[in-house]
């Protein structure tokens, strides 16, 4: 699959630009272009992060709509896809935190004789087959913590070069193979303590 950020060519940047300056005028309709390029993208790191389509299909909705209430304040000269972004990802995590939050008041609720063991925050069948070693990997991506679960999902399913990465996350790309790196060995870790599931797998 063709990383979506690979359509950095300066005609689709002057493109861009132009849409978002139309934006700016107030022609919403312009809006359109970003929407449909980024759409896919965005689609598919909220439902890596979020683990749930119709969880993904809202939040990466409300990215745009907030991208788009914002717009007039976007510096043009920039690119916007960091931008648009770091909307989403926080969005993303607001949104855990949240269901989070919400399981736990539950829990709290609920008699702890009649409290079943859950699985953990990731519903992996919306994502792989339901194979049983594939479905080990992402309920072991769904337990590692936020900036771990991101740089898997961005390298290995949006298939991220690491200067992407860096770019996206607003980081040296040093930082991007290091958090990579600790990514990796604690998926491990979680993998080996499942007894199954390869990274592969997927």
């Amino acid at each position: 699959m063709e990383p979506a950020l690979d359509m950095d060519a300066a005609g689709a940047r002057a493109q861009e630009r132009d849409a978002i300056l139309r934006c700016q005028r107030g022609e919403a309709e312009a809006f359109k272009l970003l929407v449909e390029r980024y759409q896919r993208l965005a689609y598919f790191v909220a439902l890596g992060l979020v683990g749930c389509h119709d969880d993904a299909v809202d939040v990466s909705q409300e990215a745009f709509i907030r991208a788009f209430r914002h717009i007039r304040r976007f510096d043009a000269g920039r690119q916007f896809l960091p931008w648009f972004y770091r909307l989403l990802r926080n969005l993303c995590f607001n949104h855990l935190r949240a269901r989070r939050a919400q399981r736990l008041f539950a829990l709290e609720e609920t008699d702890p004789e009649e409290v079943e063991d859950s699985a953990p925050d990731f519903d992996p069948e919306v994502l792989v087959e339901r194979d049983e070693r594939a479905t080990a990997v992402w309920q072991a991506i769904g337990r590692l913590p936020e900036r771990y679960r991101e740089i898997i999902v961005l390298r290995h399913f949006q298939q991220l070069s690491y200067a992407q990465m860096a770019e996206l996350l607003s980081v040296p790309m040093g930082t991007v193979m290091s958090r990579l790196y600790h990514a990796r060995r604690a998926l491990k870790r979680l993998l080996e303590q499942d007894q199954g599931g390869d990274l592969n797998e997927v």
